[in-house]
């Protein structure tokens, strides 16, 4: 994984994971998980998590802008941090994290966080606010983030020129760790740039013949066999310089520098023959290295101390000859460059996806220029620069993408409004024939009644149709004029009409209380219901009178949208502009600064040939 990529994640993990406010922990550590409850804030982590921060920093502002995101508002204050900490905001960054570090984080969280701002800060070349972020340190930091800490100070001084200053942090650092050898390595470093080389030799030395076990310890290997070389050729100690620049890999990233050294070693101590077999191996590497290129002067250098004179002509001449046509091959790439469209080449393929600090070139542009783009790659400062140049075109797609988008944005709301003054006059006419108050005095009705049968106990006005015709029946029979009669068979008939009377009372008394209580519950539903109905009225009322106000508001977005990405776009278009010019000053500069020592090396190889031709044309006058 890319470091920068490793460090922010891990910074914005740490963010989001560790705010005291909630009790957030990760799932994967056997912990409680993550509990998201604004889903505004669950779709920004779903872009982070995809490391989309693009998407993810527009959807977490424009949550913040409406407001939505309540629930998570520390959180999301220190992911933005963390997120604008990609694409080079640092003033914005240390702003949101200066505000919410201050005093509603526990210390050790606050601590660990100034550490990774100040690795962060010290990656970009912002030395002074590394330095100044790890001053915000309280406490110790756990064993392996201290060690790195101090490491990381100690190289911020050796940048900053204070020599005694990293000294002093480094001198006493013990044990046999990676960071005790990077600590042994950055003090020999600073020893001789102090002038004491015996003391540093000691250091580097060691560090030189240790035995690695990961490509980063032989790498290191390398530059302290390479530092410890050079500071005793330097110190005028040629003969004791060869055996550490002879242990470095000859397939390493160090080995041309230590294959020069090599050879000058040899020179220093007259010992011509030997310097040129070194030297004739870098003759056949890549030309755009300093080493290689001063090796086409050293070989006939060595050849002329060894009274070769034709050969070093040849090879001077040779020189002369591959320094022009680099210098041509330069002048053609700084043209290029100038022009403007060198860098478009770096962003022409790339997809629209996101960019920030995580962006890495996978492949080189093809033409004249990409031999010197590795060189250039090399430098950080290009590096940065280009990263923005490819977040603005980023950006500057983006807008046309958005721009693109307005249209389908305006064709959707004009249907929407179509649709709605379609739907409109149906729903004016079915409200206006929905009679509510005319349900609502039937019901008021419905409950003074109820309440007048409840206090009379008028159990026959809750008596079903069926029951209600039978006992008009009885009713009738019983005022029948021949049931009057005094006679036995209109006294039983009479007894038979008071049994099915009495019994009809009887059941439906029985019954009163629980019709009662029925025709009670189904009015207080129909009361609920028209509750609900009204309610629902009146929002349809404020959704009418609303949505023309919604539609103006969502078209004065929509159309407006347009100048304001448009102006957007222009003042995107201007720093393009500006920051094209900035990575061409560097790239102009860097090969204006290979031009320049070509041609020094050139002016050289020309008065060392003419020297040459003066020395064989003085033999030659002797000889005659």
């Amino acid at each position: 994984m890319h470091p920068g990529r490793s460090l922010l994640r891990c910074l914005c993990l740490w963010l989001a994971l560790q705010v005291p406010t909630q009790a957030l922990q990760a799932a994967d550590d056997g912990r409680d998980p993550i509990v998201v409850q604004d889903p505004h804030y669950g779709e920004v982590l779903f872009y982070f998590y995809q490391e989309d921060y693009f998407p993810a920093i527009v959807r977490l502002l424009a949550a913040k802008d409406k407001q939505q995101l309540d629930d998570h508002s520390d959180e999301a204050e220190l992911l933005l941090g963390g997120m604008y900490l990609s694409y080079g905001h640092h003033l914005e960054a240390a702003d949101i994290f200066e505000r919410l570090l201050a005093d509603n984080v526990a210390p050790d969280i606050r601590d660990r966080t100034w550490f990774f701002l100040a690795k962060i800060w010290y990656q970009r070349g912002y030395l002074d606010k590394s330095r100044q972020a790890l001053s915000y340190i309280e406490r110790e930091l756990p064993k392996n983030l201290q060690r790195e800490a101090l490491m990381l100070e100690s190289q911020i001084l050796i940048d900053a020129g204070d020599y005694d200053a990293a000294i002093a942090r480094l001198q006493n650092w013990k044990g046999k760790t990676e960071w005790a050898r990077y600590a042994r390595f950055n003090l020999g470093v600073a020893l001789v740039r102090l002038g004491r080389v015996d003391e540093a030799a000691r250091l580097l030395d060691d560090l030189g013949d240790l035995d690695p076990y990961n490509n980063e310890l032989a790498s290191l290997r390398d530059k302290a066999n390479l530092a410890l070389g050079y500071a005793l050729l330097q110190d005028g100690q040629p003969s004791a310089a060869k055996a550490p620049l002879q242990r470095v890999r000859l397939e390493g990233p160090f080995s041309n520098k230590a294959l020069l050294g090599v050879g000058w070693a040899d020179a220093e101590i007259e010992n011509y023959q030997r310097a040129l077999v070194p030297w004739m191996e870098l003759r056949s590497r890549n030309l755009l290295d300093s080493a290689v290129q001063e090796s086409m002067l050293a070989i006939p250098y060595a050849m002329a101390k060894l009274d070769s004179i034709s050969q070093a002509a040849d090879h001077y001449l040779n020189a002369i000859e591959a320094f022009y046509e680099e210098t041509n091959r330069l002048d053609r790439t700084i043209q290029h460059i100038e022009s403007g469209l060198f860098f478009d080449d770096f962003v022409e393929d790339d997809p629209l996806d996101s960019a920030g600090w995580y962006w890495r070139l996978e492949e080189l542009p093809a033409g004249l220029e990409a031999r010197y783009l590795f060189h250039l790659l090399a430098t950080h400062k290009f590096q940065e620069g280009l990263k923005n140049y490819r977040d603005l075109s980023y950006l500057y797609r983006n807008l046309d993408e958005w721009q693109l988008n307005v249209g389908v944005y305006g064709n959707m709301l004009e249907t929407r409004k179509e649709a709605y003054a379609l739907r409109l006059p149906r729903v004016e006419d079915a409200l206006a024939r929905a009679d509510l108050d005319g349900m609502v005095s039937r019901k008021l009705e419905f409950d003074s009644t109820l309440n007048n049968i409840e206090e009379s106990h008028d159990w026959l006005a809750l008596a079903t149709q069926a029951e209600f015709d039978m006992w008009g029946e009885i009713t009738g029979l019983e005022n029948t004029p021949a049931l009057r009669a005094d006679i036995p068979e209109a006294e039983e008939v009479r007894d038979k009409i008071r049994l099915l009377k009495g019994v009809l009372q009887w059941n439906l008394e029985r019954d009163f209380g629980d019709r009662l209580w029925r025709i009670r519950r189904n009015l207080r539903q129909s009361g609920e219901a028209l509750v609900a109905t009204q309610r629902s009225r009146r929002q349809i009322d404020e959704t009418m009178r609303l949505e023309p106000l919604r539609f103006a508001e969502l078209s004065n977005r929509v159309y407006g949208l347009a100048p304001r990405i448009e102006g957007t776009k222009m003042r995107v278009e201007d720093a393009l502009s500006r920051q094209r010019a900035f990575l061409q000053s560097i790239a102009v500069g860097e090969l204006q600064a290979q031009k320049q020592r070509l041609d020094i090396y050139t002016v050289q190889a020309r008065f060392a040939l003419a020297a040459i031709y003066d020395i064989a044309a003085t033999v030659g006058d002797a000889s005659e």
